[in-house]
């Protein structure tokens, strides 16, 4: 059993591309600085090497963590309520590249976004059983569609989820400058919209739709990828409809590829990874219609997930994309998020030869960022 005075953090990983001996798993790792294994693995669990496992999402009770995978099994689960942990694979035939995951409000339904085969599959959050799925093709003249999607957000109060279309997996290739709306009870797909300020196309690539917990107005948030903005969705509720527009540019700090989106909770407070060349950004949203950037902390490359201590006094950003060129320093980067400046770096997988892929804080020390 696991001690209980760790704080413990889940991580995946991949062996980094220059190694000959090729290993991927799933690394539970002590982030409690009081502890006398601080940094290191405390339990490793080896997975197949053509899995790619890419992200883990908690369901509502975070007693299952589903892991979204590039390669073979796009979509498996681990019960975390029993020991040993075990992979079980959950049937999505028609997913290639599963990317993000949300979990309806009551409980019943998974949505998993499909980037490889430009869909998005509904599924029973119960029985992890495919309920429908969702596509739209892209053509010339469709005003809906579902392209190479990655981020999806969910509000249940609105009946509303927001989807982002990025870029073709492989090559990053037929990059999307729009997200989708749809809803979330009967996945109709409902208008989509764009999110850049340039004439089309403009391949903006938005990678991440997060709504802001108990927001009046309901708002979200989106990151495009290759435009390097922050966009902001604001529903109303007379139109039934979002009106979007851009907050901030990333390019004023000479910064690229902005990925994940994280609120403290006090929901005053928005934390923004960029991978290029890697850095955390965090944005004081006491008026969320207008961001302010207090600081940016300067990371490493490919700065990509974040987790938070249960205090909220640091951040362990996770630095690591795709096993991608000037973005895979395979580091962990501590955050004193008090200071603004960085505490401490952990090389446990950099120095083994591995590239974290995404973490999340174990059920005991997890957050649920939905309040």
């Amino acid at each position: 059993m696991l001690a209980q005075a760790e704080i413990l953090a889940l991580v995946n990983y991949q062996s980094k591309p220059d190694q000959t001996l090729k290993r991927e798993g799933l690394a539970i790792i002590d982030l409690d600085f009081n502890s006398e294994n601080f940094g290191k693995i405390v339990k490793d669990i080896p997975l197949p090497t053509d899995l790619v496992a890419h992200h883990i999402f908690y369901n509502k009770d975070v007693t299952k963590a589903y892991v979204a995978s590039l390669g073979s099994n796009p979509l498996q689960v681990i019960d975390m309520t029993k020991q040993p942990y075990e992979l079980k694979t959950i049937s999505v035939p028609e997913c290639q590249v599963a990317e993000d995951l949300v979990f309806s409000g009551d409980k019943k339904r998974w949505y998993v976004t499909c980037m490889g085969s430009s869909n998005v599959i509904m599924g029973d959050a119960q029985t992890d059983k495919q309920i429908k799925v969702i596509a739209a093709a892209k053509t010339a003249t469709s005003k809906k569609f579902i392209s190479h999607p990655h981020g999806i957000g969910i509000n249940d109060e609105i009946n509303r989820i927001v989807i982002a279309n990025t870029v073709h997996p492989t090559d990053f290739s037929d990059a999307d400058e729009t997200v989708t709306i749809i809803t979330a009870r009967s996945g109709k797909i409902l208008s989509t919209h764009k999110m850049s300020e340039k004439a089309s196309p403009s391949g903006s690539a938005p990678v991440e739709a997060v709504f802001l917990p108990k927001s009046n107005p309901v708002r979200l948030y989106i990151n495009t990828m290759f435009g390097n903005t922050l966009w902001t969705g604001v529903w109303n509720s007379m139109s039934q409809n979002f009106s979007f527009s851009q907050v901030f540019d990333f390019n004023s700090l000479k910064q690229g590829v902005p990925l994940e989106i994280y609120f403290n909770h006090k929901l005053d407070k928005m934390y923004i990874t960029t991978a290029s060349p890697g850095y955390l950004n965090i944005f004081n949203i006491k008026n969320p219609a207008k961001p302010v950037l207090e600081k940016s902390v300067a990371t490493a490359e490919g700065s990509h997930h974040v987790v938070f201590s249960p205090d909220e006094r640091y951040a362990f950003v996770q630095n690591n994309l795709l096993n991608l060129p000037n973005m895979s320093d395979g580091s962990i980067t501590v955050v004193d998020l008090q200071k603004s400046t960085v505490k401490m770096t952990i090389d446990t997988f950099k120095n083994q030869g591995l590239n974290p892929n995404s973490i999340v804080m174990m059920p005991k020390w997890y957050h649920d960022n939905a309040h």
